[in-house]
């Protein structure tokens, strides 16, 4: 190993004995989480691809979204609130290495059922992501905690970005299913790294056992109002943002726009407002703006379908639609986690992987129901339902926003 390698491996060490969550290694967990969530978004723009090379139809291939969701889900139920019980640095190396594997799986997939297997798969071990965003709010002070999760969430929302992108790209050149074959080359490559520099986490204090974690799990939805709250916006807003990007493929890749897969994936570009929504979004939330935030974000993202429906005649205006809504959703997610997190910092893997199903439920839903209604009615039908999700979301934030949320103690 190289002497640039070993000051950086030093580095990252020294990180972990200091107070609150270093730069570094909040860069590294960002890049962690950027290329791990980018494993979930990279069907999007090849829907078509893959529903001619199986022989599914149009308005089902959706379900490819809403099967990683599924995955997702359950991930986020049983397995992300381990990071309270077992050494987090072994649970995040776990789940890349398997990752690997599945993604090998789905390029494999010759059959509409193996690959819905694989992709649930996938997406239950995609939920390292919030494993590392937990490691990241127990890491940071808490005058830094909303900093914190900003910067890795930053990370998310540009691997977001970069998988349409990479993905239109690479299948343009070899097929979609290069596109899987090469992200798992590249999760063996994040483990070896990760297995290198990462320092070895301290052993977890929790005492009780999985069971009675999961159980306890259950509990914070009811106990925790802030939980029940955010978790439903979350479930809205990323209805909303599933809603256009599974079913904006299907408009631009048929005539008369017939985009390329990598044209398609260009306009993930246009959404790194979301980049810089998330940073800003947490240092606004440690200073107290949470709530003023949301409401201004949700706004906008009721806004933002109306240059969205012009999508069909107007790409510009397109564009205009992904930077307003890719930065309303993201300053809202931040938000949502910056304040569950401090409701219960003793419990923040379990807060978050119960926030996070919130998400995965609405991002399933919105998908199904997107290619559905594309198929029945078209363009303008699906962003009257974005539209509608949105709006819906705004009213529940203006109706809850002056009630007090007070934890409630778990039995």
């Amino acid at each position: 190993m190289t002497a640039d390698t070993d000051s950086v491996t030093q580095g990252f060490a020294k990180s972990e004995r200091s107070p609150g969550l270093s730069p570094s290694l909040a860069f590294l967990f960002s890049v962690t989480c950027a290329l791990a969530v980018a494993n979930v978004y990279f069907a999007q723009p090849l829907l078509d691809s893959m529903a001619q090379s199986l022989n599914v139809a149009s308005s089902m291939i959706g379900i490819v979204v809403t099967a990683t969701q599924v995955g997702y889900a359950l991930g986020l139920l049983f397995i992300v609130p381990l990071g309270d019980l077992v050494n987090r640095k072994r649970l995040i190396l776990t789940q890349v290495l398997l990752s690997a594997i599945a993604l090998a799986a789905v390029g494999a997939a010759q059959q509409w059922l193996a690959l819905l297997g694989a992709m649930i798969v996938m997406g239950l071990l995609a939920v390292v992501v919030q494993v590392l965003v937990a490691y990241a709010a127990a890491l940071a002070t808490p005058s830094q905690r909303g900093h914190a999760v900003g910067t890795v969430t930053s990370g998310i929302v540009l691997g977001i970005l970069l998988a349409r992108f990479t993905s239109g790209l690479i299948a343009d050149i070899a097929g979609w299913r290069a596109v899987y074959f090469v992200s798992g080359g590249l999760m063996l490559t994040l483990a070896a790294v990760l297995w290198k520099v990462v320092p070895a986490a301290a052993p977890s204090r929790h005492q009780d056992s999985y069971l009675a974690l999961i159980r306890s799990l259950f509990r914070l939805f009811v106990s925790e109002p802030v939980l029940r709250i955010r978790g439903l916006l979350a479930l809205l807003i990323f209805a909303a943002f599933s809603v256009l990007w599974t079913s904006m493929v299907l408009p631009l890749s048929a005539p008369p726009l017939s985009l390329s897969h990598t044209a398609i994936g260009l306009f993930g570009l246009a959404g790194v407002a979301g980049a810089l929504a998330a940073r800003s979004a947490g240092r606004w939330a440690d200073q107290g703006l949470g709530q003023r935030v949301s409401g201004i974000s949700l706004g906008i993202l009721t806004l933002s379908w109306l240059p969205i429906t012009f999508a069909e005649t107007s790409l510009l205006a397109l564009v205009c639609g992904v930077i307003l809504l890719d930065f309303a959703v993201q300053a809202v997610h931040v938000t949502n986690q910056s304040l569950i997190f401090s409701a219960r910092p003793d419990a923040q893997s379990r807060m978050v992987g119960a926030y996070m199903c919130f998400y995965s439920v609405g991002s399933a839903l919105g998908a199904a129901a997107a290619t559905q209604i594309f198929a029945l009615w078209g363009w303008m039908a699906v962003c009257l339902l974005g539209a509608s999700i949105s709006a819906t979301a705004w009213v529940l934030w203006f109706l809850t926003t002056h009630r007090k949320c007070r934890p409630v103690a778990v039995g």
